[in-house]
């Protein structure tokens, strides 16, 4: 068969034969090799029969031709293998030119490349020209946002809630939860998940067989939500639906045997529960977990390992991966790895045996924040501040000594740093960090990316403090970034023209202070007696002048109980009390040291005049002591010996 009777035959042949087109590529091949227009055919059809490896290779051999021939195939082969910054680089060409499939692929591409901020980008632009497409583009972008809220991109997120339309489809309402249980929302999404689950089960497009694998995936991420909520009885009943061998994809199935061994009773024994969490299944490379799955994986294995107490090997697996990682990082995996090393390293150990396995580590690994975090949390749990604040202290001058400044002026970092600052009152501490930060975030973002609000934004409050005319043109420069970026913060413009007034006030805008909002309709619904009733502390000086007040009442009666007779109770009293009597006031002294004390005969009466000072001492003997228990002298040395006596036995 010739290349030239091969149109002919595929327009014969049904849509969905691919065996026999690819039967009649091959045989097309067979005689001319070269035929790049059969290598097409023959590589169209095995993605169509979903064999990509085998399509891939068919690109590998044809070479640069078939690839420029067929760039959406080979993007798309691929993909599915998995090589997807490759896939990207390919469909991006294509993606640029307006190729309305490609965009689609790079979008695919990008999310599973967890490039969720390109992708959301994408999908945008395609729902802007959308006709019969729009409820694919709006379920895959409400997963879209549901990344971007996993990975801590919540300004990026476009979707709050959703909308009639998007309640329609169950795919839609499933997303919709998702990005619910990113959000910590587990009471809605629980409400959303019931949902997708009645749509799907009552939703006429599917067969049985995609209704079942539909529903899997539902009722895993419904497990997954019981689970926070605490809610045994009902993840219990959730199990019935969940049959683990069924689901094909392996990433889904790892995570439904996870949730499925934390409920069932194998959880109370750890080593039932290591052997559950161990007989889930490793997702390949192309159906992998995104990396806040994957974290949480690591993390739930290695805690069962510290259940059964597998210490030695948790250290080698995690020193492991650590040489592997770059270093110093801010990667929250990262730094993972190095917590449950120091807590191997631990063995177990309370907080004061624990610290004294981590600190040497420590020492060897100086700039390792999951280790330096450690023993930080380990300082503060003991009550120890002044530690924890230099231990921290010392790592972020190791940091800047090496030039890691990205890593040494991470929000996350700077923020446990303040709050330790701010438990010891250290104010001038907090404000000099800031203003470091904020100068490094405003003169180096990082990957060409915004510095961070938050950070930037307590940084410029905390210089409002400062009487030093530099810190307040800083401020007064970050707030003016910041009302540049968003117009309508009036946060910001408040903190530029509280920075700006001291400096110069001539130069604020008059129209600038009159776009703020008055004190009146910042307090309108305020209610103060509902306030006061609550018990809202009063201000700094009225409860200055109620604690004076306070402590003159307290004198005034303490003088007046003083003044008062104290009342004795009549089972303390002797028995012979008389109160028509004054006690004696040497009662409590013994009887020789009583003015009344008469000693008698004649040995009593010498030492009395031995103990009375500036009295006769007798030359013949030694005083022995003074009177009123006086200092004695006493011989330095052991003890006193007889010199010239002799020695052994008598």
């Amino acid at each position: 068969m010739t290349s030239q009777s091969l149109p002919a035959l595929l327009q014969q042949s049904s849509i969905d034969d691919h065996d026999e087109a690819l039967q009649s590529a091959n045989a097309a091949l067979s005689k001319s090799k070269s035929d790049l227009r059969a290598t097409h055919v023959k590589a169209v059809a095995l993605l169509k029969l979903d064999r990509y490896d085998d399509c891939l290779r068919v690109f590998e051999e044809a070479g640069d031709a078939l690839k420029k021939r067929a760039a959406l195939e080979y993007a798309y082969a691929l993909y599915k293998c998995g090589k997807l910054e490759e896939a990207t680089e390919v469909v991006a060409q294509l993606s640029g030119s307006g190729h309305r499939g490609a965009q689609h692929l790079e979008a695919q591409a990008t999310y599973r490349a967890e490039n969720f901020r390109r992708t959301a980008e994408l999908y945008e632009s395609l729902a802007n020209d959308a006709s019969l497409e729009a409820s694919d583009l709006r379920i895959n972008s409400w997963a879209a946002d549901a990344q971007l809220q996993w990975q801590g991109w919540a300004s990026q997120v476009r979707h709050s809630r959703p909308t009639r339309d998007d309640l329609e489809a169950f795919e839609t309402v499933y997303n919709a939860a998702c990005l619910g249980i990113a959000r910590g929302e587990f009471g809605q999404a629980e409400v959303l998940l019931k949902r997708a689950k009645e749509l799907c089960r009552t939703s006429e497009d599917l067969t049985p067989e995609d209704r079942a694998a539909e529903l899997l995936p539902i009722a895993v991420q419904q497990l997954y939500v019981l689970i926070q909520q605490g809610k045994s009885q009902e993840a219990e009943a959730i199990l019935e639906e969940i049959s683990v061998d069924s689901i094909s994809e392996l990433s889904t199935k790892k995570i439904a045997q996870t949730n499925v061994t934390l409920v069932r009773d194998s959880a109370a024994n750890p080593f039932l529960l290591y052997k559950g969490l161990d007989a889930a299944p490793e997702a390949p490379e192309n159906d992998r977990l995104f990396s806040f799955q994957d974290t949480i994986s690591t993390e739930n294995a290695h805690a069962a390992d510290l259940l059964v107490q597998k210490y030695d090997g948790i250290i080698r697996s995690t020193a492991k991966a650590l040489s592997q990682a770059p270093w110093p990082s801010a990667d929250a995996r990262t730094n993972l790895l190095s917590v449950y090393n120091a807590a191997a390293h631990a063995r177990g150990e309370p907080s004061p045996k624990a610290l004294k396995a981590i600190l040497p580590a420590l020492d060897n690994r100086p700039k390792d924040l999951g280790l330096a975090l450690t023993a930080v949390q380990l300082f503060v749990r003991a009550g120890n501040t002044t530690s924890a604040i230099t231990t921290l202290e010392r790592t972020l001058q190791h940091l800047e000594a090496a030039d890691d400044k990205s890593v040494r002026f991470n929000p996350g970092l700077l923020g446990i740093l303040v709050s330790l600052y701010k438990l010891e009152g250290r104010k001038t501490q907090i404000r000099a960090e800031l203003a470091k930060a904020a100068t490094y975030w405003r003169s180096t973002p990082s990957n060409n990316q915004a510095p961070p609000t938050s950070l930037l934004r307590a940084a410029a409050t905390s210089l409002l403090h400062s009487t030093d005319s530099t810190d307040l043109t800083t401020a007064r420069d970050i707030f003016q970034t910041l009302h540049q970026q968003n117009p309508h913060d009036p946060a910001a413009l408040a903190g530029f023209i509280a920075a700006q007034a001291p400096l110069d006030y001539t130069q604020v805008p008059t129209a600038k202070v009159d776009s703020l909002p008055e004190v009146s309709t910042l307090i309108a619904d305020v209610d103060l007696a509902t306030l006061e009733s609550a018990g809202i502390a009063p201000p700094a000086s009225a409860s200055a002048a109620a604690a004076a007040a306070l402590a003159g009442a307290r004198k005034r009666q303490a003088s007046a109980a003083a003044s008062a007779p104290k009342r004795v109770r009549k089972d303390r009293l002797p028995k012979d009390y008389d109160p028509a009597k004054t006690a004696d006031p040497e009662r409590w002294l013994p009887l020789r040291e009583r003015s009344s004390y008469r000693p008698k005969g004649r040995k009593g009466k010498q030492r009395a005049a031995e103990r009375t000072q500036g009295g006769v001492v007798s030359d013949d003997k030694p005083a022995a002591s003074n009177s009123g228990g006086g200092v004695v002298n006493a011989p330095s040395g052991g003890g006193s010996k007889k010199k010239g006596g002799k020695k052994g036995k008598r």
